[in-house]
């Protein structure tokens, strides 16, 4: 295509936001700033669904990419494209923003503009993440997208919405540093060897980078990334921001923002220190596999229905990390599809309580009870979600730790069995919880509950069909992913030690799905 389609991606929910500044009257305008912000989240969504249909799925390479230099003297450019992974999480940050947004409708009435624009640059820099090819740029954009969150918490969080959004910051940023520290040491070992400065990501593939150098930078990279997980034991903001978030915020930081630590790890962590990222690998599996059943466990004894949601992220995106840990394909396919599945569920479950929460001003389990006899559509739909989350075959969720498990148990068949249990214990927590809060007896305060309006119908009912629609036809998803997988694990397997090659730690793609 001529038309710079991923470009217009990250512009337009900018121009959008640029645009709010012309509606004047803010309380007067409420909703047409409301609808205005919705259209273009909705028209940012169609251009994603565009890029999707005009998407060799047959291709390993990087797609629609645009290359403009931009800092020529120290080798800076704007470098974006895309492959496989990156398409669909870009997909997914179209298809949820809008839904944040129409969440928000009966819940903001403070900054209603504010609220709306930050959300639209937050979509702006998520994309710009997915969509970079130079680690300059990624960084701008990786920083960049902390900022409308940290806003989105701040100000139209909870009670503790302070301290909530400083400490998502400055974990968050305290990775980052030392992120672009090993940024900067490749592009100075890019400038020893080939006498230039690059920091596009496709050129630092194939640098040749010593051993004792990728640790150091893997370690840089990786700790980044698993503080934005986030993976255990660096997971502890994580609750707090939950909790503290408004439900539009808890959607997106559960449905994408999540998501940037597992895609940093498969996109640049692991191809470009692949010796490295073959020797830390188990590592990441073991702490993988320790935050599934710690995550888990929390959340089993939580009182307050948004925190234990919080902490089911930690035990799910634990099976990514141990996916993407596994270095076979069966694994990695299973960590990608996972991702999507967690941003479509999880995101789900923060709608539900969102509008529980909404109409009881209170989260706690215990404050609820019977509402299966009062909201009849609103616990159907909570019911739909609550099996897509714990992996109920038909259902998205079950696909994606089915092929992790299969790639862990290829690997090492023990911890496949400690991962499994954190499948038994995710039903045990989920649907313990959709009993106390729809069975029993009906206090009075709940016998006067509304059931679903249709806003809320527009909500939940693209949120289930597309759950139902990636468990029935899961190879609509994965075709796609497939051969950027595959070259992603050629990319370390060319790079691993031989001694890694010739023993038990496999990191040659296996054939299949």
């Amino acid at each position: 295509m001529s038309f710079p389609i991923l470009t217009s991606l990250v512009v337009l929910p900018i121009v959008g936001a640029l645009a709010l500044f012309a509606l004047r009257d803010e309380e007067e305008n409420e909703r047409a700033i409301q609808i205005f912000s919705l259209v273009v989240a909705i028209a940012v969504f169609a251009v994603t669904l565009l890029l999707w249909a005009r998407f060799d799925s047959a291709s390993a390479d990087f797609q629609f990419v645009e290359h403009h230099a931009w800092i020529p003297s120290f080798g800076i450019s704007y470098n974006v494209g895309i492959d496989g992974i990156s398409l669909l999480l870009i997909v997914l940050t179209g298809f949820l923003t809008p839904i944040a947004l129409l969440c928000s409708w009966e819940s903001v009435h403070k900054k209603t503009r504010a609220f709306c624009m930050a959300v639209l640059l937050l979509e702006a820099a998520m994309i710009g993440v997915f969509v970079s090819l130079d680690l300059f740029l990624f960084y701008v954009f990786w920083d960049a997208m902390l900022i409308p969150m940290y806003f989105l918490i701040g100000i139209w969080g909870y009670d503790r919405r302070i301290y909530a959004s400083l400490k998502f910051l400055l974990y968050t940023m305290a990775g980052s540093v030392l992120m672009l520290l090993a940024i900067l040491g490749l592009a100075w070992l890019h400038q020893t060897t080939a006498g230039s400065y690059s920091f596009d990501l496709l050129a630092l593939y194939s640098l040749p980078i010593p051993e004792h150098l990728q640790f150091w930078f893997f370690l840089a990279f990786a700790l980044a990334f698993a503080i934005k997980v986030p993976l255990f034991p660096f997971h502890t903001w994580l609750p707090d921001a939950h909790v503290e978030a408004p439900t539009a915020g808890s959607v997106i930081l559960a449905g994408v923002l999540l998501k940037m630590g597992t895609y940093g790890l498969v996109r640049f962590a692991f191809p470009l220190f692949p010796a490295a990222a073959t020797f830390f690998a188990p590592y990441l599996a073991f702490l993988a596999v320790v935050g599934i059943i710690y995550g888990a466990l929390v959340a089993m004894v939580q009182p307050d229905m948004k925190k234990l949601v919080a902490y089911s992220s930690v035990s799910h995106l634990g099976f990514v990390v141990l996916g993407i840990a596994t270095l076979n394909t069966q694994g990695v396919q299973g960590a990608v599809y996972q991702m999507l599945n967690h941003g479509i569920s999880t995101g789900g479950l923060f709608l539900i309580v969102g509008m529980l929460s909404d109409r009881r001003h209170t989260r706690l389990i215990s404050e609820y009870g019977g509402l299966k006899l009062v909201t009849p559509h609103l616990v159907a739909a909570f019911l739909i979600i609550t099996l897509s989350s714990i992996g109920l075959p038909g259902l998205n969720g079950f696909v994606g730790e089915f092929l992790i498990l299969l790639g862990t148990f290829a690997w090492n068949p023990k911890f496949a069995v400690c991962a499994a249990t954190g499948v038994i214990l995710s039903a045990t927590y989920m649907l313990w919880m959709f009993q106390r809060v729809n069975y029993g007896t009906v206090s009075e305060k709940n016998r006067a509950l509304p059931d679903l309006k249709p806003r809320e119908w527009a909500l939940l009912v693209p949120v289930i069909a597309l759950a139902i629609l990636m468990g029935v036809l899961p190879n609509l998803f994965l075709r796609p992913i497939a051969p950027s997988v595959e070259r992603m694990l050629e990319q370390v397997r060319r790079g691993a030690p031989v001694e890694a090659n010739a023993s038990g730690r496999d990191v040659t793609p296996r054939a299949g799905n």
